[in-house]
């Protein structure tokens, strides 16, 4: 199967990954719902909401805050950086991650849609101001902050930019995505249940159009009865195998 996955992404002319939460496991970062199953006596899922952040920013931020400092110590694993390097070779051309942990970004993806946002951003409640912490270099500082984090702009409210329950995807991201997909030739897809709509449509779009379908998952998804090759193991053993064949036929 790797083999025949690796003659497919060889001969691409258009090949696009779609990642989900398990191709981020392997660096330590839990699935979002994994997070302990519990946090303080709350599930992580009633504190990303809209609601929950009306109700008590202070609560919800102590919690994204944790989770931006947890991501932060994690770093990216063979998976990621086989990615990159397919990007590097000319074979990838986008990643599309459902994602909001930075390591596509760290391992050195550059044509990257994140679908559900970014836990280093952070974005204003009432104004257009957007700071990507990490790239500001206020990382450090602004976990240590005991005060709610206020806008420099206006003074309201700052809010993690990422997409919480309820709240559409970004207009953009999702059309970028859709975009590549009917674009591609080829989608590799790593780690993610396949359930999650609009996101899960990025590989439904691929093989609707006439494109081959790889999905890399431990078990098996929502993707899985689409799949062309179906690679049954962990992304960075996967990717890695992947990535010596495919260098073996196009070397």
């Amino acid at each position: 199967m790797i083999e025949e996955a690796a003659k497919l992404l060889a001969r691409s002319r258009f090949a696009i990954a779609f990642t989900g939460a398990g191709i981020s496991a392997e660096s330590g970062v839990p699935t979002f719902r994994g997070f302990n199953g519990l946090w303080k006596k709350h599930r992580p899922e009633e504190l990303a909401t809209p609601e929950a952040f009306r109700r008590d920013p202070r609560l919800v931020w102590e919690f994204y805050k944790w989770r931006m400092d947890l991501i932060w110590k994690a770093r990216p694993n063979r998976a990621h950086y086989a990615l990159a390097e397919l990007e590097e070779m000319g074979i990838l051309k986008a990643v599309i991650t459902q994602n909001v942990d930075d390591l596509h970004r760290e391992a050195g993806t550059r044509n990257l849609v994140e679908l559900h946002g970014n836990i280093f951003r952070v974005r204003c409640t009432s104004c257009g101001y957007g700071e990507y912490l990490k790239e500001s270099g206020r990382l450090e500082e602004f976990l240590r902050e005991k005060d709610l984090p206020k806008c420099p702009d206006c003074g309201s409210l700052l809010r993690p930019d990422v997409v919480w329950f309820g709240e559409p995807l970004p207009r953009s991201a999702l059309d970028e995505a859709f975009r590549l997909a009917e674009r591609a030739d080829l989608v590799l897809v790593i780690g993610t249940s396949g359930v999650v709509y609009p996101a899960a449509y990025v590989p439904q779009i691929v093989k609707e159009t006439g494109g081959k379908v790889i999905e890399i998952n431990p078990e098996e998804s929502g993707i899985t009865p689409i799949a062309d090759v179906f690679l049954r193991c962990p992304a960075g053993e996967a990717m890695g195998k992947l990535m010596t064949r495919v260098k073996g036929l196009i070397g």
